[in-house]
C-alpha cells in the first residue's frame, strides 16, 4: 500500500519540476507573499511572522488550485489515467499517490519562506515555537486545499474548470469565517459557519496553539475531499446503476454528515498544545497554586447570550476553554457554570444585580442596521464578595484578572504603598489604569515628607515608597526621612527625572533631585545625558515632505529591550519610554539591569538639537548598551530595603501606557516584587504582543529583505532552468541515439 502511494507521489512530484510552469507558480507566490509580507514587517517593526501567515489563506486560495487543477484533469484529458490504473495500483493507492505529491510541492514553495523565517528569529527574540505552531498550521490547510483540488480535478477535464471550482470553494471556506459576512446572517448559522471556515481554526493554530479541535477540522475535510475524489475516480469504473455505486454514494454523504457535525459539536473537544515560549496559553504554575491552595469555594457565573456577533463567538471559545483548565486546576475548589441570560430569567435578574447589563452591538439586517443587545460578562463569587466584569472586552488579561480577582477575595492583607506629594513628582492618580491594575490588594494612598514638621516614613505601614518623576529638588529633610526608610527596610520604586523637558522650548534642562549620594550609595549613578537609540525607537511624524506625512524612527524614544530575567521584567518584550537618563551600574551581585537599549544605543547631550528630523550622527565608537532601569536586592546580612530605579517617569503616561501595556504591567511588577509579593507577577506579564524588530546596521536590515525578495524567487528561477535544460538536453541525445 505505502510503496504504491510513494510510487505515485514520486511521480506526481517529478511531473511538476519537469515544467518550467511550476517554477512559474513558486516565483510568483513567493513574490507575492514576501513582498506583503516585508513591507507589514518593516513598517510595523515586529519580529513575527504573522504578516506572512495572516496572507496565507488568500494567496493558497490561488496557487493551491493554480498548483492541482491538472492532477487529475489532464491524467483524464490526456487518457493515461486508464494506464495508471491499469498498473498494479489501487484507486485509492492512486488518489493518496497524487495528494501527496501536490502536497509536498506546495510545502516546497513554502519552504521557501524559512530563510525569512529563520532571518527574523536570528535578528530578534520572536518567538521559535509560535513559528513552528504557525508552520504547522500552514501545513494542514495545505493538505486541506491540496485535497479540495484534487477533488475538483477529478471530475472534469478541463483544468480551468478545475481551477475556478476549487478556488470558488477555497475563498468560500475563508470568507465564511470573515465578520462582514456573517454579520447579515442569523446568529445560529453566523456561529456554525465561524467553526466550518478556514479563518477561525488557521488563526488559533497561527497564534502558537496546536488545538485538538483544529487538527480534526483540518483532517476531517482533508478526509473528506480525499473521499470525494476516490468517489469521481471509482465512477469511470462502477456502472452508475451499480450496488457498490449506490454504496458509495451513501458513504460519501454519510461521511459528509459526520464531518460537518464533529466540527459543529467540536466544543466538546479537549486538548492542545501550547507551542509559545512563554506558555502564554496556558495557566500558570502561579494560577495552579492559587486555585489548588483555595481553602472555600469560589464560584464563577459566565454570563454570555447565545446569539452574540461572531466576533464576540470566536472569542467566547478562549473564554470557555481558560474556565475549564482553572476549573481542573482548582480540583473542585473553583466552580464555573455557563448561562444565557436570554433564556433564563433568574440568570438575567442575577446579572442585573451583579451589574451586568445587555451590551448594545450593531447587526445588518435587510441592508440595514438593526441594534442587538446581548449580555457577555462574569461574575466571580467568594463567600460574601464579588468581582465582576460587565463585558469581556479581551481575553489576553482573563487570567490575571480572574487570578486576581480570586487572590484579592481570599487574602486578608491590604500592603500600604504611599506616593510622594511635591516636588513636581506625578500621583498615584496620574498614572492612568493603575489602580484597576493592581485592584483592591493594595492601600494606595500619599505621604508628605517635606519640611520639618512630616513624620518618619514607617516601614511596617508604607511597604512600598513611590517617587514618580519628581522635578524638583527634595530638601534636606525629605532626603534624609527616604535615606531613613530604606536602612530600615522599606522599599522604593524611584522615577527619576534627571533630565525635565521644558515643553515652550523645547530645550532639556538637568534636575537634581537630591538622592543622587543615596543611588550612588547602592550602585547606581545617574547619566545627566539622554539616552538615544538608533536601531530600536519609536516612529514619529517628522513633518511634511511635498504631500506626504514623513514617518521616522526618533532615537530619543527608545524602545527598551529586556536586559536580564528578572521577576519584574520575566515575560515582558519591551518598554516604551522617552527622554530618558541613561543609569550606570556597579558591577554587583546586588545590582541587576532590567532594560537596556540596543548595541546602537548612545547618550545625547543636554542642550543638544532634539528634533526628530534631525541627522543622528554618532561616532561608532560611542554605541554600546545602555542601561535604562535597574533593581537593587539587597545582599545578605544588609538590612536596606530593595530599589527599583527607572530614568525617567513620562513612561507611565497614557499615551505610552495605552499603546504600550507592558508599560504598565512592569509598574504594576516592581510594586510587587518591591512589597515582596510575587505571585501573580508572572500571570500579569504574559505579553502576547511581538518583540521589536531590531538591527544592528543598516546592512543587515537590507540583507534580510532583498536576500527574501530577490535572492530566494532567483534561486528557484536558476534550479527550474538547470533542470528543464538538462531535461531537454538529455532527450536530444536520446532522440540523437534512436536516430543514429
Amino acid at each position: 500500500m505505502i510503496r504504491g502511494v510513494w510510487t505515485v507521489a514520486k511521480r506526481e512530484l517529478r511531473g511538476y519540476f519537469d515544467q518550467p510552469t511550476a517554477y512559474v507558480l513558486i516565483v510568483a507566490f513567493l513574490s507575492i507573499t514576501l513582498y506583503l509580507a516585508f513591507r507589514t514587517m518593516y513598517a510595523a517593526g515586529v519580529a513575527s511572522l504573522r504578516p506572512i501567515f495572516d496572507l496565507l489563506p488568500v494567496l493558497f486560495a490561488v496557487f493551491v488550485p493554480a498548483a492541482t487543477m491538472r492532477t487529475l484533469a489532464e491524467e483524464r484529458r490526456s487518457r493515461t489515467l486508464e494506464w495508471l490504473l491499469a498498473q498494479p495500483l489501487t484507486e485509492t493507492q492512486v488518489v493518496l499517490g497524487k495528494f501527496f505529491g501536490d502536497w509536498l510541492f506546495v510545502m516546497l514553495a513554502l519552504a521557501g519562506t524559512l530563510p525569512t523565517a529563520v532571518g527574523v528569529l536570528l535578528v530578534s527574540d520572536a518567538d521559535l515555537g509560535i513559528a513552528v505552531a504557525q508552520y504547522i498550521g500552514a501545513g494542514l490547510l495545505a493538505a486541506q486545499f491540496v485535497a479540495l483540488g484534487l477533488w475538483a480535478s477529478s471530475f472534469s477535464r478541463n483544468q480551468i474548470t478545475a481551477f475556478i471550482v476549487a478556488a470558488a470553494v477555497a475563498f468560500g471556506l475563508y470568507l465564511i469565517g470573515l465578520p462582514i459576512v456573517q454579520i447579515g446572517l442569523p446568529p445560529v448559522i453566523a456561529g456554525a459557519l465561524a467553526r466550518l471556515s478556514v479563518l477561525s481554526h488557521f488563526e488559533n493554530v497561527a497564534r502558537g496553539v496546536v488545538d485538538l479541535r483544529d487538527v480534526v477540522y483540518f483532517l476531517s475535510t482533508t478526509g473528506l475531499f480525499l473521499f470525494m475524489s476516490l468517489g469521481a475516480v471509482l465512477r469511470d469504473r462502477l456502472s452508475l446503476g451499480r450496488s457498490e455505486w449506490r454504496r458509495m454514494r451513501l458513504g460519501l454523504g454519510v461521511v459528509s454528515l459526520l464531518v460537518i457535525m464533529v466540527n459543529l459539536l467540536g466544543s466538546y473537544l479537549r486538548g492542545r498544545v501550547d507551542l509559545t515560549a512563554g506558555n502564554l496559553y496556558t495557566l500558570e504554575d502561579g494560577t495552579r497554586d492559587l486555585l489548588g491552595n483555595l481553602d472555600d469555594l469560589v464560584q464563577v457565573r459566565l454570563f454570555a447570550s447565545a446569539e452574540l456577533p461572531p466576533e464576540f463567538q470566536l472569542q467566547l471559545r478562549d473564554v470557555r476553554d481558560l474556565l475549564a483548565d482553572m476549573q481542573a486546576a482548582s480540583e473542585g475548589s473553583l466552580v464555573v457554570t455557563a448561562v444565557d441570560p436570554d433564556e433564563d430569567e433568574a440568570a438575567s435578574e442575577e446579572a442585573s444585580q451583579l451589574g451586568i447589563f445587555p451590551v448594545e452591538f450593531n447587526v445588518l439586517r435587510d441592508d440595514q442596521f438593526e441594534v442587538r443587545r446581548g449580555f457577555y460578562g462574569l461574575a466571580v463569587t467568594y463567600a460574601d464578595e464579588s468581582d465582576v466584569t460587565p463585558v469581556i472586552s479581551r481575553t489576553d488579561d482573563l487570567e490575571f484578572r480572574l487570578a486576581s480577582a480570586i487572590y484579592n477575595m481570599t487574602t486578608t492583607e491590604s500592603p500600604g504603598v504611599s506616593f510622594i506629594q511635591g516636588f513636581g513628582s506625578k500621583s498615584s492618580g496620574e498614572i492612568s489604569g493603575l489602580a484597576e491594575t493592581l485592584g483592591d490588594r493594595y492601600d494606595i494612598g500619599t505621604i508628605d515628607i517635606a519640611g520639618d514638621s512630616a513624620d518618619a516614613i514607617d516601614p511596617d505601614s508604607t511597604e512600598v515608597l513611590v517617587l514618580a518623576g519628581p522635578t524638583e529638588q527634595l530638601d534636606s529633610m525629605a532626603v534624609q526621612r527616604v535615606r531613613d526608610y530604606v536602612d530600615a527596610g522599606g522599599s522604593a520604586l524611584m522615577l527619576m527625572e534627571p533630565i525635565r523637558l521644558d515643553p515652550q522650548s523645547p530645550t532639556p534642562i538637568p534636575v537634581s533631585s537630591g538622592l543622587e549620594t543615596l543611588l550612588e550609595e547602592r550602585g547606581i549613578s545617574l547619566s545627566e545625558r539622554m539616552v538615544l537609540d538608533l536601531a530600536s525607537s519609536e516612529r514619529v511624524n517628522a513633518g511634511r515632505q511635498g504631500i506626504f506625512q514623513l514617518i521616522q524612527n526618533y532615537p530619543l524614544w527608545p524602545i527598551a529591550l529586556p536586559a536580564s530575567d528578572h521577576a519584574t521584567i520575566n515575560g515582558l518584550n519591551a518598554l516604551a519610554i522617552a527622554w530618558a537618563s541613561g543609569l550606570e551600574i556597579q558591577d554587583s551581585v546586588t545590582v541587576q539591569a532590567l532594560w537596556q537599549t540596543s548595541e546602537a544605543g548612545a547618550l545625547h547631550a543636554v542642550g543638544g538639537a532634539i528634533f526628530p528630523d534631525q541627522e543622528w550622527d554618532v561616532p561608532e565608537e560611542e554605541l554600546g548598551v545602555r542601561t535604562l532601569a535597574a533593581a537593587v536586592t539587597p545582599g545578605e546580612g544588609d538590612a536596606r530595603g530593595r530599589l527599583v530605579v527607572v530614568g525617567d517617569a513620562t513612561f507611565t503616561e497614557p499615551q505610552y501606557t495605552q499603546r504600550y501595556p507592558g508599560n504598565l504591567a512592569f509598574l504594576a511588577n516592581a510594586i510587587d516584587w518591591l512589597a515582596r509579593d510575587e505571585a501573580l507577577i508572572r500571570i500579569r506579564s504574559k505579553d502576547r504582543t511581538p518583540p521589536n524588530l531590531v538591527f544592528e546596521s543598516d546592512v543587515i536590515r537590507n540583507v534580510l529583505k532583498w536576500g527574501n525578495l530577490i535572492g530566494v524567487p532567483l534561486l528557484f528561477v536558476l534550479a527550474g532552468a538547470l533542470r528543464v535544460s538538462g531535461r531537454r538536453r538529455r532527450a536530444k541525445a536520446r532522440w540523437g541515439e534512436i536516430v543514429v
